[in-house]
């Protein structure tokens, strides 16, 4: 089990709005503390993974039963119930289009950096 002083644990919950600086961290707290540590010190150790490179479908085959395999293996995710838009497109070199409704339980977008748009320009 991963050790933790008790300033790096009273540090990590000032840090995280828990307690103030001037506070004792109660007991029942400094397990979820100590859990942030813990997954901070995991991520630092796992060498972070290049992207693969984004590529289009080969092919997306529907499903009477509703899964969609893309490539041959199934959509690992649930797609919503609603029409699939599909757009044959082969006046463009045979690349279509597929619109689907994925189902979430959160949505992030990050906007770009104003100096980012900026430099691009």
């Amino acid at each position: 089990m991963q050790q933790f002083t008790d300033a790096e644990v009273h540090a990590k919950a000032v840090q995280l709005g828990v307690i103030s600086e001037d506070q004792d961290l109660p007991r029942h707290e400094r397990s979820r503390v100590v859990a942030v540590l813990m997954q901070q010190r995991q991520a630092a150790a796992v060498p972070e993974q290049p992207a693969a490179p984004a590529r289009a479908a080969s092919s997306i085959v529907i499903q009477p039963d509703g899964r969609i395999d893309v490539d041959g293996k199934p959509l690992p995710w649930l797609v919503a119930r609603e029409p699939i838009e599909v757009h044959l497109a082969p006046e463009a070199g045979g690349v279509s289009t597929v619109r689907l409704t994925l189902l979430t339980d959160s949505v992030q977008i990050i906007k770009p950096d104003p100096s980012e748009s900026e430099s691009a320009s």
